[in-house]
């Protein structure tokens, strides 16, 4: 894997910082679904026009799933708060102002939401998010990204083995935290979706 920032990320400080946090401590196939996952989110919001912060987007996007990783699982947190925090933190050390990064640390958690709960003009990076990590994960609405545009990804950021990784993360979060949304996802069999 290569420590290089992926083309198409908005080149700045915060972004880099992200991506060498996801980098360092997420394993592999989950470094590639949130790369994949950001690039979607950033071409759907260009399509749409919508008024984005394409820094927010990326670092929200980068670090959307760390909370299921070793060094940032929260014991009593859902893996989305404790991604959030991690973003906040990011943004904090890119010196934003707290409405900049309440927003990012948002946007991790809306991505576990039903796209259609998240207003996409008032939280135009939650609604990217949950619509692309959607997308990714499950396969719903790929249909709203151009085949050439997905089979590019895969073939640069390839899914390795996405679905097995991320089902057992996701298993382990719901037997841990039942209350979560990740354990209603499983409870719906959400865990045997993942493509």
């Amino acid at each position: 894997m290569t420590d290089e920032l992926p083309e198409g990320l908005p080149r700045t400080v915060p972004v880099r910082a992200a991506f060498d946090v996801l980098v360092r401590f997420s394993p592999a196939t989950l470094v590639h679904h949130a790369v994949r996952s950001t690039l979607l989110a950033a071409d759907l919001g260009r399509r749409l026009a919508l008024p984005v912060d394409d820094e927010v987007l990326a670092v929200a996007g980068l670090l959307h799933d760390t909370g299921l990783t070793a060094g940032f699982d929260a014991h009593t947190e859902p893996f989305e708060v404790a991604g959030g925090n991690v973003a906040w933190a990011v943004a904090a050390g890119a010196g934003w102002p707290t409405e900049r990064r309440d927003r990012t640390a948002r946007t991790v958690v809306d991505h576990m939401l039903d796209d259609d709960d998240v207003p996409a003009v008032e939280r135009p990076e939650g609604y990217l998010l949950a619509r692309s990590t959607g997308a990714d994960v499950s396969g719903r609405g790929l249909e709203h990204w151009p085949t050439t545009l997905r089979a590019d990804l895969e073939s640069r950021w390839p899914r390795l083995d996405f679905r097995e990784t991320f089902s057992a993360c996701l298993r382990d979060q719901a037997a841990r935290k039942p209350a979560s949304v990740a354990a209603a996802y499983v409870a719906a069999g959400g865990a045997d979706r993942v493509r």
